[in-house]
């Protein structure tokens, strides 16, 4: 967040302020729109402790959450305290400005989005204020992520019961707000069932204690006076209708507010009516929760069943097993047999818990056999921990992977959770899914059987006027389904702006009604959250893709997976926020997002970033399109990793999207030196290679803090050595004495930049590794073949071939798109199916791969280059089978370079180290050198934060004779610039271990 008294200087929606008529109107309405907000700036910066901001990079990052909807809000608040909560709403409230919490902003029915002040819990109020084993309570601030209260809990045998799939970053005071529920909730209940006490704000400014029970009168405690007896009688008016309004028999009943828990004989209990209320009648500053005992061990049963509606009618009948989960999918999401899942058409994932590793698994081979005599046919049992964690992120990433349809289709939620009885949920289904036939949708159901609650995207149409239409009859007709069969609209995240208007149809209006009255009991004003719950917008108003560009915009790459819409590929982000994890779990290979992890800021999530973009292509809060300073100060931060590809669950680009921003970011301009020094790298490096020794010698003196001024490197870092003799220069030496065999299958060994000029000695030890695999490496030569005989030129004079890496995550794509059709007519006539590419450097070959066909999308010579690209592991896998690598039995550490992890895959990789006798896992996360971004002047600091994240750890801790590897010249040079152990790459090891030949020098 930027400084507290900072504003948005632009225009709000970029209109001419100078002008008249129409045009003058508006520009005089955005002066005082913006006039009003620095105001309001100023009065929180002055009321506040805590940050505040009305910068339009902060409101942009606010505009939305997990769901369809998009507002603006006038400013953001960071509260330190609930002292600075109480003095944010007194402003709020003194200027008839709304107030919206905010926590982990994950919510999927729009309630965590809205007008006036956003209040952000997740920066400052994040404390955990006591956790008592012996009474299995905790003590917490809105803003503390449920796996940091489970990772506290844990010591002592105790979590916290429910765990919604956005575990690693969603609050307390989110799951409160919503009643969130998660897979274990047929054990451990909902949020409600498992909250203790609340202290709340309201907007008024009185302060709420929410617990259970009455004083002597019968009058709720904890409360001022006018609530304590509004609330006193509103109950004791509508105790009739409180106690036959509500369905019955449905353990997912989330939607509206709980008034029957104010009842005498549900114990008066206030905590548990104003959980779920969706911060629409407090600000909630602190809540008391209850812990559960967490069994000592777990095992996971999958069940397979031949179709959906089978496993759904098997559910409720495993229930009488007391398992701890019940979750189901059906394979349209996951694919036939996919990740080891039993062969079925839908599965359920049963979670069984004991004293031992033994007695889950006894039990859960119990719950298998009664399961197969009533129908399951066929099972997998895993007790092993990791195996588990496997399985279990399939069904947590649904709910991004569920965003596309298997053709590429956008799909949305919006009816994301209804809930029905349990043994309801096969009829249900099958209900449902003539529904969506009858209004020509598709969605994929998964979700918690067990509690008869689904999880469902859809492919509404939300960019058309008929598609919305649509959206909404559709809405309206399963409203009606979901009430026939007894069920709840909500059966998990709420109702927000997504099902609020159709609380008529499941409650009526005279209990609709009562909801009214205890908000208007609770917020006369009505500030807090206005249209969420109680008198609510439209479910189709206020979509978050109304403001988007109705035409194509022209970009560089060719987004293949978005048939070339760079909007739709803007628009994957749905707001999960799997980017925002803080902290890698154990045994994780996750890299996404390390610049957030590293500073754990919104805009320096994939998220955030993605939402910039967002804003920029709407250009209502963000104005100046491609020239946004926003979003280039959010995407500086961006490492180019590219762990958003492959983790995130919908497939996030943000490397290829920042390079597409600064591609147009900096046409015509000048660009910061670094793109000139290291985004040009591969030409600087031909040009000084005659002059290394020199030049490696002046890096050692004063003069190259200058050089690193003027090329914009970090002062912090050396500059690494050149190379005496270039892996080319070695390589045709090698050959004219006559070294390199003549026989074996032909690849083309890739010199990219890195190991010609930088690190010779990998190049060798692979060609040394490939010949001892009976393969026969072959240089491409430096330019493409001759159209007509002519003279040659020297060699010196041949421009270099090159993957484009560098001049592509500086955004320069016109010479990227140049370099890279050189490339492809040299590598074109060379590599086929049985002679592929071996590229060693794993950015390169990622480049290579990826963004060479995207950027060069009308070439389909890019497309078969591509193809052919194998990594080293992969050549010897697929090449020579056969070849017995040397035994080195040693463990090995370090990290799986983050572009391998993302575009490349590791599995061959885990297989030859396996063979070679390297024992052990290598860590997640990304080393934070990355290519140019750890060497840029303004890096350092958060390059080192993405180190200490993982990789350093992991070498520090590992034994003296572990086997340090790092296949990424980036990951050698942190860890050799940073102090560490040296990191070797796989080919080095191997090699060594083969014995030096005399071709190897």
């Amino acid at each position: 967040m930027a400084d507290r008294t900072e504003t948005d200087k632009r225009n709000g929606d970029g209109s001419d302020t100078s002008g008249s008529g129409t045009g003058g109107r508006r520009g005089r309405a955005t002066d005082r729109a913006a006039a009003a907000r620095a105001d309001l700036a100023r009065a929180l910066a002055a009321a506040v402790r805590g940050e505040v901001s009305a910068t339009a990079g902060d409101r942009a990052l606010m505009t939305m959450d997990a769901s369809n909807y998009r507002r603006v809000p006038d400013a953001v608040v960071a509260p330190r305290d609930a002292e600075d909560v109480a003095a944010a709403l007194r402003v709020c409230r003194e200027r008839g400005v709304p107030v919206v919490p905010r926590g982990g902003g994950t919510s999927i029915a729009g309630q965590a989005t809205g007008t006036g002040v956003v209040l952000d819990f997740t920066r400052h109020m994040r404390r955990i204020v006591a956790l008592d084993p012996e009474a299995r309570t905790a003590v917490v601030q809105p803003g503390v992520v449920l796996d940091d209260l489970r990772a506290a809990a844990a010591p002592h045998g105790l979590t916290f019961g429910p765990d919604p799939s956005t575990h690693s970053r969603c609050t307390l005071g989110g799951m409160i707000g919503n009643n969130s529920c998660g897979s274990h909730s047929v054990a451990w209940g909902t949020t409600a069932d498992n909250v203790h006490a609340l202290d709340l704000l309201t907007y008024g400014g009185e302060a709420v204690r929410a617990g259970r029970g009455t004083d002597p009168e019968g009058r709720p405690t904890g409360l001022p006076p006018r609530l304590r007896d509004g609330v006193q009688a509103l109950v004791g008016r509508e105790l009739a209708l409180l106690r036959t309004g509500y369905p019955t028999g449905l353990p997912r009943r989330i939607s509206g507010y709980a008034l029957d828990a104010l009842l005498p004989e549900a114990g008066t209990d206030l905590a548990r009516a104003l959980t779920g209320s969706e911060g629409t009648l407090g600000v909630v500053t602190e809540a008391a929760v209850r812990l559960v005992e967490t069994p000592a061990a777990r095992a996971l049963a999958v069940l397979a069943y031949p179709d959906e509606s089978a496993a759904a009618e098997a559910a409720h009948t495993l229930l009488p097993h007391r398992p701890l989960t019940v979750e189901g999918m059906a394979a349209d999401l996951v694919g036939k047999g996919a990740a080891g899942l039993p062969d079925g058409g839908a599965w359920l994932f049963v979670e069984m818990g004991g004293a031992s590793r033994a007695e889950a698994a006894a039990r859960a081979e119990a719950l298998c056999r009664a399961a197969t005599a009533d129908g399951a046919t066929g099972h997998a049992l895993v007790a092993d921990p990791a195996g588990q964690r496997a399985l279990w992120r399939i069904r947590e990433d649904a709910s991004g992977t569920a965003t596309r349809m298997p053709d590429g289709t956008e799909a949305w939620p919006g009816w994301e959770d209804c809930a029905v009885p349990p043994a309801r949920l096969g009829p249900y289904l099958r209900d449902f899914r003539a529904l969506l036939a009858q209004h020509g949708l598709r969605g994929t159901p998964y979700g918690h059987f067990g509690d008869g609650c689904i999880h469902v995207r859809i492919d509404f149409d939300l960019l058309t006027p008929p598609g919305v239409r649509r959206f909404r009859g559709f809405s309206t007709d399963l409203a009606a389904l979901v009430v026939a069969h007894g069920g709840s609209l909500s059966g998990e995240h709420g109702d927000g702006q997504a099902r609020a208007e159709l609380l008529p149809a499941m409650y009526g209006d005279e209990l609709v009604g009562l909801f009214g009255a205890f908000k208007d009991l609770w917020d006369p004003a009505g500030g807090l959250n206005p249209g969420m719950l109680v008198r609510p917008a439209r479910l189709d108003d206020n979509l978050r893709f109304a403001p988007l560009p109705k035409g194509p915009v022209p970009v560089e790459f060719g987004y293949p997976h978005d048939h070339g819409d760079f909007p739709a590929a803007v628009r994957r982000c749905v707001g999960v926020a799997k980017c925002r994890t803080e902290k890698l779990g154990s045994g994780s290979s996750d890299v996404m997002c390390p610049s957030y992890r590293a500073t754990g800021e919104e805009r320096h999530s994939t998220r955030g970033r993605a939402r910039l973009l967002h804003e920029m292509l709407a250009g209502e809060v963000i104005t100046d399109g491609w020239r946004s300073p926003e979003v280039r100060d959010a995407l500086d931060l961006c490492l180019s990793c590219k762990g958003c590809r492959s983790d995130c669950p919908v497939g996030v680009d943000m490397a290829t999207y920042k390079a597409e921003f600064l591609h147009h970011h900096y046409a015509g301009r000048i660009r910061p030196a670094a793109h000139y020094a290291m985004g040009r790298l591969p030409q600087w490096l031909r040009a000084a290679a005659p002059a290394a020794p020199l030049l490696n010698a002046l890096a050692r003196t004063p003069l190259a803090a200058v050089a690193k001024r003027l090329a914009g490197i970090a002062p912090e870092r050396e500059i690494p050595a050149l190379a005496g003799e270039t892996f080319r220069r070695w390589w045709w030496r090698r050959r004219a004495a006559g070294g390199a065999p003549t026989g074996g299958r032909t690849v083309v060994l890739w010199p990219d930049t890195f190991t010609d000029h930088l690190s010779p000695e990998v190049g060798r030890a692979a060609v040394r590794v490939l010949e001892a695999a009976g393969l026969r490496p072959l240089l491409p030569p430096t330019a493409p073949p001759a159209k007509r005989p002519s003279f040659p030129l020297p060699r010196l004079h041949r421009p270099g071939l090159c993957c484009g890496l560098t001049y592509v995550s500086t955004g320069q794509l016109t010479q990227a798109r140049a370099v890279m059709r050189r490339t492809v007519e040299v590598l074109g006539p060379l590599v086929r199916p049985d002679r592929p590419l071996v590229v060693l450097e794993p950015s390169c070959a990622a480049a290579l791969r990826t963004d060479l066909p995207e950027l060069l999308f009308d070439d389909p010579r890019a497309a078969r280059l591509a193809a052919s690209v194998r990594t080293f592991a992969e050549v010897l896998e697929e090449l020579a089978p056969d070849w017995t690598p040397p035994r080195l039995d040693r463990p090995v550490a370090g990290q799986t370079h983050c572009h391998q992890h993302a575009v490349l895959g590791d599995a061959a990789d885990r297989r030859l180290r396996e063979r070679a006798g390297l024992t052990g896992d290598l860590s997640g996360g990304c080393c934070g050198l990355a290519g140019n971004f750890g060497f840029e002047r303004g890096h350092y600091d958060v390059s080192v934060a993405c180190a200490e994240d993982q990789l350093l750890p992991a070498v520090r801790e590992a034994p003296p004779h572990t086997e340090i590897l790092a296949d990424g010249f980036s990951c050698r040079t942190q860890l050799a610039q940073l102090g560490e152990r040296r990191g070797r790459h796989l080919a080095e090891v191997l090699a060594e271990a083969l014995g030096e030949g005399p071709e190897s020098g």
